[in-house]
């Protein structure tokens, strides 16, 4: 039912793994599933076949069970459901490991337990209903009585089967999903205390003392020398300095 030592959502394993058939067939649910499915053939069939007897001055048919055949028809609907939903079932529980949605699952495990729990319920008052009409026929000629019993005595086996179905959905579901082995990727929660955010770690850093260099200063009271620029050339030419005006 469930898968030791590894991650597991409402009791498989996670997707992504191969289809053991042997390991699938050795389960007890399936077991358990396999034995519902047999017994409720054995009890559809069995009234199927021989559960309709007609009387020796008529040619009406009628049920074994006391004559009623409301009695009949629903250990046959009951018979009929519980057989397909067990080959539905079956199909399911090999195809659980391959849903990699957790909620489809969900879905299909609580499907299960409804259904458990429904026809465990329907396979007690089949009994009941067989077993207080079988205890009402006094006519018992003509009437195949080993029919008539199996299908008493297995419609009582169904309910244990039927129950212990029950009880594996409801482990199955109420497990979930197996959050302590699952791995999660999920962004750690912020921490007020530390001056950087959670994603960015600084690496270490260590100043270091600077010392910055003297300079000898020039006394204060020395004199300040200004060099003087040197003089520019004289732009006018030769003849322009000769140059005298008249005077008149």
């Amino acid at each position: 039912m469930e898968e030791k030592g590894g991650a597991s959502a409402y009791g498989a394993s996670l997707a992504g793994g191969g289809f053991d058939f042997y390991k699938f067939i050795r389960q007890p649910q399936t077991i358990v599933r396999i034995l519902s499915w047999i017994f409720a053939l054995v009890v559809f069939a069995s009234i199927a076949t021989e559960g309709y007897i007609n009387s020796s001055h008529s040619a009406e048919v009628k049920c074994i069970f006391n004559k009623n055949d409301s009695a009949c028809h629903y250990s046959i609907g009951i018979g009929v459901i519980a057989f397909l939903a067990c080959v539905a079932f079956l199909v399911v529980d090999a195809y659980l490991p391959f849903m990699s949605n957790a909620q489809e699952r969900k879905y299909a495990v609580l499907a299960d337990l409804v259904f458990s729990g429904a026809w465990c319920f329907l396979w007690f008052a089949c009994f009941c209903l067989l077993a207080s009409q079988w205890a009402q026929t006094h006519d018992v000629n003509g009437i195949p009585q080993d029919a008539a019993r199996a299908t008493v005595a297995f419609s009582f086996f169904s309910i244990a089967t039927w129950g212990i179905l029950t009880y594996f959905a409801l482990i199955r579901f109420r497990r979930g999903v197996n959050d302590s082995t699952i791995p999660t990727f999920t962004d750690a929660p912020p921490d007020h205390h530390t001056p950087f955010p959670p994603t960015y770690a600084p690496t270490s850093y260590n100043p270091t003392t600077y010392t910055p260099t003297t300079y000898n200063a020039y006394p204060s009271n020395a004199p300040v020398m200004h060099q003087q620029p040197p003089s520019a050339a004289n732009p006018q030419s030769q003849g322009d300095a000769d140059y005298q005006p008249p005077s008149y």
